[in-house]
């Protein structure tokens, strides 16, 4: 069976370095996330990683693995997401996100879900959605 959860989430901490030393388009960066979720996940001080591609100066397309400890609609465990999404001129960010399979721990073992978010530049906090199932 199918539950769905929703919630917010913010970007604690954003490091974003060149890679390769190119200045010229389309570049690679990499980002070193910290993110704190709150609602149906409730997880502070995330761990992620992406590899960013820009095409222009302000749009471009990242994926990137997500690493998150604390509770799941009450249930304790640990859980990596891996995501895929684009940003656009006007600031706006796409992501969806799917749960790495065998990655969920204690009472989240067996989890198996998919979820997204949109997100604006400048907001203090972003909605997400999960749907999800546990064995």
């Amino acid at each position: 069976m199918t539950s769905s959860t929703t919630g917010r989430f913010t970007f604690a901490d954003w490091k974003e370095n060149p890679v390769g030393g190119s200045e010229t388009l389309p570049r690679l960066a990499h980002a070193s996330v910290t993110n704190t979720f709150s609602g149906g996940i409730e997880a502070d001080g995330t761990i992620c990683e992406y590899s960013i591609v820009y095409v222009t100066e302000k749009t471009g397309t990242f994926t990137g693995m997500q690493v998150l400890s604390g509770r799941l609609d009450g249930r304790r465990g640990t859980f990596v997401v891996e995501e895929r999404g684009s940003f656009e001129a006007d600031g706006t960010v796409h992501c969806a996100f799917e749960v790495v399979p065998g990655s969920g721990t204690e009472e989240l073992a067996g989890l198996r879900g998919t979820g997204g978010y949109t997100a604006r530049h400048g907001e203090p906090s972003y909605p997400y959605t999960f749907g999800y199932e546990l064995d």
